[in-house]
């Protein structure tokens, strides 16, 4: 080939691809270490974003049993604990989609019935392996979904100390503290029973085997309020209760009081509590409250409404009963529009009949009763 044929690039052209050379050697430097910051700066951030929206469903749907803060209410478990936040998270995910057998945990994917997409629930995993709680607290309370917890009594610090000076008295004075804390609301005052729950101070239950009574106590009893404690009560405490059961007797009367909150009722609070009951609680209950049979129990009827105080209905309402058709309302509606329920209800009380007419038929639509 002839000398002349041969295109030779001049300067400027070995310049401008020396420079560009240069430039792309910087810029895939660059790209290998910042990259990595980048990406995880978009995961930690996309973290938070997901957090974020987990707070809000957490708080529409898991504050009524797992708290504000994931502490746990009543006989549902903590989620704040730190077996949670290193548990695997396929386990997490199976267990908020389908729910847990025999517990008052509900399936939530939307495959299973419930009202959450997969995405959703991963969400929900992720609040629970690397959530700030007290953050979710603060999200909870912002949206005004604070949970209605359950009822409480205080004992008299007197009786605490008059227990504690009988043999084996400390163990006994932890018992009624905790049953104050805990059960009086479904079982009554010194544990004599409710409409919601059978008496516990009683001779009968005193001579049935210990290990009777601490099956009932941490497994619980379905179709009933009485949900398992297993999870919730420590060996300690669940000996502790134990002991007042079989000792109930050793226990002055009058020790542990009903908690006290009637409702104050007004005309506007009536009226509301009377929309609301139409529109959320008739199908089942019936439009008089008077039931439709033994699954859906008569509300308007003498002996419910005499042995069944405010505070007790208002507990049916938020937390529901387990394993029956009453779901909890706690969720769906604020302090005040179940306590203007509970207000229409007792209003029923002067002229409630001895015995109940069930509405025949079945309910007419889902939601269940109040």
């Amino acid at each position: 080939m002839k000398e002349e044929n041969i295109i030779k690039p001049n300067n400027k052209e070995v310049v401008i691809g020396t420079i560009a050379a240069v430039f792309i050697a910087l810029g895939l430097l660059l790209y290998a270490l910042y990259e990595p910051q980048r990406i995880d700066n978009a995961q930690k951030e996309q973290l938070s974003m997901d957090l974020r929206d987990a707070m809000v469903t957490f708080a529409k749907n898991c504050t009524l049993c797992h708290g504000m803060a994931g502490e746990g209410i009543g006989s549902n478990p903590p989620l704040n604990t730190p077996a949670l936040r290193e548990s695997d998270s396929s386990a997490l995910t199976k267990t908020i989609s389908r729910g847990l057998f025999k517990t008052a945990m509900p399936a939530w994917s939307k495959e299973d019935g419930g009202p959450l997409s997969d995405y959703q629930i991963g969400q929900l995993v992720r609040l629970i392996r690397f959530g700030d709680w007290q953050e979710t607290k603060q999200v909870v309370a912002e949206l005004g979904l604070t949970p209605l917890t359950p009822f409480a009594a205080v004992v008299d610090p007197k009786i605490i100390e008059e227990l504690k000076r009988l043999e084996g008295g400390d163990v006994l004075a932890k018992g009624v503290t905790l049953f104050a804390e805990k059960c009086v609301a479904c079982h009554g005052a010194d544990g004599l029973g409710t409409a919601l729950a059978p008496a516990l101070n009683d001779p009968k239950v005193r001579e049935k085997p210990v290990d009777d009574i601490k099956r009932t106590l941490l497994l619980g009893k379905p179709g009933t309020l009485m949900a398992g404690w297993e999870n919730i009560l420590s060996s300690e405490q669940s000996d502790a209760l134990i002991r007042l059961i079989k000792e109930w007797d050793r226990v002055p009367a009058g020790s542990i009081p009903i908690p006290q909150s009637p409702i104050v009722v007004t005309k506007e609070l009536l009226a509301k509590g009377e929309k609301l009951y139409a529109a959320n609680c008739s199908q089942c209950h019936g439009p008089d409250g008077q039931g439709r049979g033994r699954r859906i129990p008569s509300l308007n009827v003498k002996g419910f409404l005499t042995k069944t105080n405010d505070a007790a209905l208002e507990q049916i309402i938020t937390l529901g009963v387990p394993e029956t058709p009453m779901p909890a309302w706690g969720d769906r509606m604020t302090k005040e529009e179940i306590q203007s329920i509970v207000g229409f209800i007792r209003s029923w009380e002067p002229t409630a009949p001895e015995m109940a007419e069930p509405v025949r038929g079945g309910p007419r639509g889902r939601g269940g009763p109040p």
